[in-house]
């Protein structure tokens, strides 16, 4: 098995309860973030462990559609989501760290496992490049989060 984690970390200036809130608006998705082109929420009810949803995000100039799942949620402070592609198991776990009343940061920690085999050996020969898409990609997330958050505070 083969392991890589990513960890991004950005301040946004904005309470723990309005960037949980727009980091779990699975609708609201698209209109915020401009990697994301569509989301179908899988499951009815309110965000929580068991939530399914596919999400279409663009990369590499190519649409690619993911199906994820929560495997933990502690709101207002820690989620985490799930997915399976093309032989490889992700996790990204997400921590809201309050800095006083009107700051909030957040910490995504993305990891890939692949299982071995010829999948396992392009994600060695790919690794440092994808992880550095990876952290561009969530960095970019955060940024588009920050402007959506921000901008309704201000």
């Amino acid at each position: 098995m083969t392991s890589r984690s990513v960890v991004v970390e950005r301040s946004i200036a904005a309470g723990q309860g309005p960037v949980w809130e727009a980091l779990t608006d699975l609708g609201g998705m698209p209109h915020m973030l401009s990697g994301v082109t569509r989301v179908e929420v899988l499951t009815p009810g309110a965000f929580g462990v068991g939530t399914r949803w596919r999400e279409t995000r663009r990369m590499f100039g190519k649409e690619a559609t993911e199906e994820m799942w929560v495997t933990a949620s502690e709101p207002p402070e820690r989620y985490v989501v799930e997915a399976e592609s093309h032989g490889t198991h992700y996790v990204s776990e997400w921590q809201l760290r309050p800095d006083g009343p009107s700051a909030t940061t957040v910490r995504m920690t993305f990891t890939g496992v692949t299982s071995g085999g010829v999948t396992g050996l392009l994600a060695k020969l790919l690794g440092g490049v994808g992880a550095r898409a990876v952290s561009k990609a969530v960095a970019k997330d955060l940024d588009d989060v920050a402007v959506a958050i921000e901008g309704r505070a201000g």
